[in-house]
């Protein structure tokens, strides 16, 4: 793998991100060239970089990431380095600008992926070739290299050129059509569900070609399709039409296994739990926990399918009772009976919640911009190389005398220069 030689001292992109030393994680001493934007792009350089790669991300004033735009934090002029989910996404990466419609950026990009590990994109298909950057090109400059392209539909295919935001991947790939009411039409997913699959595809498919590579020295090219990767998560759905030819519809929180299944309402505003019964022990278990009220009796609860055959009445009745009590009390008392429940939490509770402070879901990391603000660690822990926030996400071009003088050894009038030209811009 390569190594980060050169590096100007004291802007090690390992530099612990805290007080606590960061360990060295296990991808060290690999190097990623990252084109990756908006979320789809950033989160696989993110993973590796926690991990320990130094990654560094190629952008440009001509056409900012998206995630560097929006309201401004401190006051109300606009500032690409205020968006805290391009600081979440882009921790520990290096920055460097460089206008890629200039052949100078172009054969500077080319030196980069000469002394690089992977290289990592996600525009359409097509635009690194036209930009003289595509796989042949970088193979032909690095003959190991290893090259993710990650699409919306993939690079080649009658949807190749396709073009769609996150909803478009929910849409085609049939998640949104299970999604909403019973009766009603699909309301979709309005989270990038998409973008999150395809990334996360892409780092084990990135991890794998870095394994294979060490086994035999080859590089290859991977193609992460966002649509591809979405479909593959529903596997019911598939199995559902593959086995009795039926097509899952919107059900809002029907589940065919488990009855009670849903959120009902708690004391206090906009508060709510999760309960989840799938055995008659389980039932047992909320009906002792609300002291055997007497309609638990009736004949139209005897059985998991009497209780399927009238869950409305079943929901009804059950949100009169859960409405009495706090969210955060009733799920102590049903879990001492044996229930699946969790209370419904907001984004400001989850963030303080004890289990996930306790576990580590966030650290506080300084920006320069911003102060401290919580980012959130990968969802995957390493006994023996731990992944890290190893810096905070870098300043526009923070890194252009590091990694362009450093790394790739131009002089610091030759980037003086190609700077004045908005080459490096």
């Amino acid at each position: 793998m390569s190594t980060s030689d050169n590096a100007p001292a004291g802007n090690s992109p390992n530099a612990p991100a805290g007080n606590a030393p960061v360990s060295e994680g296990v991808l060290s001493g690999c190097r990623v060239l990252d084109f990756g934007w908006v979320l789809a792009g950033a989160l696989p350089g993110m993973a590796l970089a926690d991990m320990g790669a130094e990654v560094i991300k190629v952008e440009t004033r001509q056409r900012l990431d998206y995630m560097r735009l929006g309201r401004p934090i401190v006051g109300d002029q606009p500032d690409p380095e205020q968006n805290p989910m391009f600081h979440n996404v882009n921790r520990g990466k290096l920055s460097v600008t460089l206008n890629i419609g200039e052949p100078d950026a172009v054969a500077l990009a080319k030196g980069l992926a000469a002394r690089c590990d992977v290289v990592i994109e996600n525009f359409s298909p097509g635009v690194m070739e036209r930009l003289g950057l595509g796989y042949e090109t970088l193979r032909s400059v690095k003959p190991d290299i290893i090259m993710a392209s990650i699409s919306s539909t993939g690079q080649e295919g009658p949807l190749r050129d396709l073009r769609a935001y996150a909803p478009s991947i929910g849409s085609l790939s049939g998640l949104d059509s299970t999604m909403g009411y019973e009766g009603g039409g699909p309301l979709g997913l309005k989270h990038a569900f998409g973008d999150i699959c395809g990334a996360l595809h892409a780092v084990f498919a990135i991890v794998s070609a870095l394994y294979r590579r060490n086994q035999t020295g080859a590089g290859q090219y991977i193609d992460v399709s966002m649509l591809r990767a979405t479909v593959v998560t529903q596997g019911v759905g598939l199995m559902e039409h593959a086995l009795t030819g039926r097509s899952l519809r919107p059900r809002g929180n029907y589940d065919p296994t488990m009855a009670p299944y849903g959120n009902y309402p708690c004391a206090g505003a906009d508060s709510w739990v999760s309960i989840a019964v799938a055995s008659p022990d389980e039932w047992q278990g909320l009906v002792d926990a609300m002291d055997n009220p007497q309609w638990a009796g009736d004949n139209r609860f005897r059985s998991q399918y009497r209780r399927q055959r009238h869950r409305r009445e079943l929901d009804a009745l059950l949100a009169q009772w859960t409405a009495q009590h706090d969210a955060a009390a009733l799920t102590a008392l049903l879990q001492r009976h044996g229930v699946a429940a969790a209370p419904v939490l907001s984004a400001a509770e989850r963030l303080f919640h004890p289990h996930f402070m306790e576990r580590g879901l966030y650290s506080d990391i300084d920006h320069p911009a911003l102060g401290a603000e919580p980012i959130f660690n990968l969802m995957w822990g390493l006994s023996k190389t731990p992944s890290a926030v190893r810096r905070h996400a870098p300043l526009l071009g923070e890194h252009n005398r590091q990694v362009l003088c450093g790394t790739l050894g131009l002089a610091e009038a030759e980037l003086a220069e190609l700077a004045e030209r908005r080459v490096v811009y």
